[in-house]
């Protein structure tokens, strides 16, 4: 048994929080130089080198790279020989993001009724996904969702009957419906199988798997390139300006379900793919 006192989680998620909205991955930034060189409409090149510039302009000043810094959303692999001590587990991750947000100067989105509206003023609470993992190591991945792109994802109950085409009917549909709204180029996270919250979850999960990993399951892994294609072919383009980029990437991440079921869900991430790591 590990004891681990949570004010290393509350230090650890407060610099996440800058991190992740100052620091573009290394893979945004190789799909951003891959458009730029690949992409026919003049505008579209135009679009990511605007792009590239503005993630070089937040990684070298440390401010954000877009102003939607979004709603803190942590997954947590919580090993289970870890004993916590110093406070509350929730609180703590939750006082991390109150003060990574304040002290890094990122804007607070969150209000903490749907239809009173007012401001919590420090962007909390966010949203926590724990898993139970073996050892004694706790990973946290923070993942600040815009609300943007957030508002163009969708979920649809589908037939067992509809099978694959009506999965990639629903994933091109929902983007194509999407437009521009979502900052594109976008990636796109599909779930798939499971429960109605299950598979939702399963969609914005999958976004946080780099651009240049393919779905382990040969099958699934084709069906990302088609849905790409198919996706790409829309025609949206970047910011949606026309062009052969709509998205950078299809993420499909697999459930099993009931023999009566087909849960499908989409959660589009605008091109401002945000992701930061720690393992404590």
């Amino acid at each position: 048994m590990r004891t681990v006192n949570v004010k290393l989680i509350v230090d650890a998620v407060a610099e996440m929080c800058k991190e992740a909205n100052y620091f573009l991955g290394d893979d945004v930034i190789r799909a951003f130089e891959k458009g730029l060189a690949e992409e026919v409409s003049p505008v579209g090149k135009e679009v990511f080198k605007q792009l590239l510039e503005n993630a070089r302009i937040a990684r070298d000043e440390k401010v954000p790279m877009c102003q939607d810094t979004g709603f803190a959303v942590l997954f947590v692999e919580l090993g289970q020989d870890v004993h916590l001590t110093g406070g509350d587990f929730n609180e703590a991750l939750n006082e991390g993001v109150r003060r990574g947000y304040t002290d890094g100067y990122l804007r607070k989105s969150i209000v903490k009724d749907p239809l009173e509206r007012v401001n919590t003023k420090d962007n909390t609470p966010a949203v926590i996904h724990v898993e139970i993992v073996p050892g004694d190591k706790i990973k946290l991945t923070l993942a600040p969702k815009g609300g943007g792109s957030e508002n163009m994802s969708a979920i649809r109950m589908l037939t067992p009957s509809q099978g694959t085409p009506g999965l990639v009917d629903f994933v091109v549909e929902t983007v194509s419906q999407a437009g521009a709204n979502p900052c594109p180029p976008v990636i796109v996270g599909v779930g798939f199988g499971g429960t109605f919250e299950k598979v939702a979850y399963l969609a914005k999960k999958a976004l946080l798997r780099p651009l240049n990993q393919p779905n382990q399951d040969p099958f699934y892994a084709e069906l990302e390139k088609e849905m790409l294609e198919k996706i790409n072919k829309t025609g949206i383009g970047p910011q949606g300006y026309g062009g052969r980029f709509t998205a950078l990437a299809v993420h499909v991440e697999v459930f099993p379900c009931h023999i009566a079921s087909m849960p499908a869900a989409v959660n589009i991430n605008c091109h401002a793919s945000r992701h930061a790591e720690r393992v404590i």
